[in-house]
């Protein structure tokens, strides 16, 4: 029996066919450069399957109104192959760029033309992920669907009143509804947001699939810290509430000294700027904007506990990375994040939206003895692990060849 050296070429011909690597479509309404949830996950997972050998495309809004020609891209280290399409800014938002609905699927058609994936996994259903889950279909190429959307993220973009709002949103889920359809199987970050999907349109076997994250680029420093610090990361969005984390600092005893560090941009910068003055916690919060990742992980090894009050979360890498870093978390008690908090365990929940119970959730913890402390920091380092990026990166590569999921 012969045995193949390390360092010996590997004959392609040799590679079982259901092994061998894939060339992969992923199709993306927001993407680097932009800093979200839905655009971190399609980064990492396009880096990760990059990483495993896979030939990955990605399809995404351009930074201007113009088309460029596929081009590498260096995304989270790797190099893969852009497909940019004409975007225009929406308005009423800082950063989201959108393609004009009715050139999607016209641009599907020419990537499709130019790519020939073997499978199509789109991370939206709105633009995008629409045009492509049509024309891939027809053309009998299997698509995934990864659903990131909430309703309270669409809301909080338009400018349009609730009485006009709402039907908007019927209209919208509906729409999701036909794309989604039109997948082989549709994922989405965890069971509360497979539910959430399955109770909203029609539509069953929702498969729950952690975002992932990389634990080893993490910091995690196990220990009471000398100043008490707590932080967020995200955008700076109506629906991360951060208001009311503003509101519960006021309600602190002013012994326990505290900061409160938020990381990220948006729209609701300003007006929280101003909110902070107004409540007189102008040297105790500071807004860092955007940051590097070297940047991030310092801020977040620094920290005693990580904060979110969003009520729109469908899972919060930003929640995994705090964990990773060792965090306890106080979170609202609002869709996913109790997936990720364990009220008692590390950290605590708190209703939405209630100032008083978040203070006294903080206090809790920024009052625990060094002990409890370490333990709930532990908690978080245990609690993250079923959310390795490689599980994940498993799952999908399963999801893309039709075969069993892992466990």
């Amino acid at each position: 029996m012969s045995v193949t050296e390390p360092d010996d070429p590997i004959d392609p011909s040799s590679i079982p066919a259901d092994r061998a690597p894939m060339k992969v479509l992923i199709g993306c309404d927001t993407f680097a450069p932009d800093i979200n949830g839905a655009a971190r996950f399609a980064e990492r997972l396009a880096a990760g399957l990059v990483q495993r050998g896979h030939d990955v495309h990605v399809v995404a809004p351009n930074q201007a109104y113009r088309r460029t020609e596929p081009r590498i891209e260096v995304v989270e280290g790797e190099p893969m192959m852009l497909h940019r399409l004409p975007s225009v800014r929406w308005l009423p938002h800082d950063w989201l760029r959108f393609v004009w609905p009715w050139r999607a699927k016209h641009y599907a058609r020419k990537v499709l033309d130019e790519v020939r994936p073997d499978v199509v996994h789109i991370q939206s259903h709105i633009v995008i992920g629409r045009g492509l889950a049509r024309i891939a279909r027809r053309r009998g190429i299997p698509v995934i669907a990864t659903n990131h959307v909430m309703a309270e993220n669409i809301l909080d973009h338009t400018t349009l009143p609730d009485a006009i709002n709402k039907p908007i949103i019927r209209l919208a889920w509906k729409d999701a509804e036909s794309t989604l359809k039109l997948a082989r199987a549709v994922t989405t970050p965890t069971r509360r947001a497979a539910d959430f999907l399955e109770n909203t349109i029609d539509l069953k076997e929702v498969i729950p699939v952690s975002c992932g994250i990389d634990r080893t680029q993490y910091t995690p420093v196990v220990g009471p810290r000398e100043k008490n610090r707590i932080i967020f990361v995200g955008r700076l969005t109506a629906e991360k509430q951060i208001e009311v984390v503003l509101q519960a600092m006021t309600k602190l005893d002013p012994a326990l000294d505290v900061h409160f560090d938020i990381v990220g941009g948006g729209d609701q910068r300003k007006s929280l700027e101003q909110l902070a003055a107004q409540l007189g916690l102008g040297e105790r919060v500071t807004f860092h904007g955007r940051t590097t990742d070297a940047e991030l992980r310092a801020l977040l090894s620094r920290a005693s506990l990580f904060v979110i009050a969003s009520i729109a979360e469908l899972q919060s890498i930003a929640t995994m990375e705090a964990m990773a870093s060792a965090l306890p978390v106080v979170a609202a008690d609002a869709v996913a994040l109790p997936h990720l908090v364990h009220h008692g365990e590390n950290g605590y929940l708190f209703e939405p939206g209630d100032a008083d119970a978040l203070a006294a959730r903080l206090t809790d913890v920024l009052t625990a003895d060094p002990v409890e402390y370490e333990r709930m920091q532990r908690a978080s380092l245990d609690g993250v692990l079923v959310h390795d990026i490689n599980r994940t990166l498993d799952t999908f590569e399963a999801l893309y060849r039709d075969e069993p999921l892992p466990e």
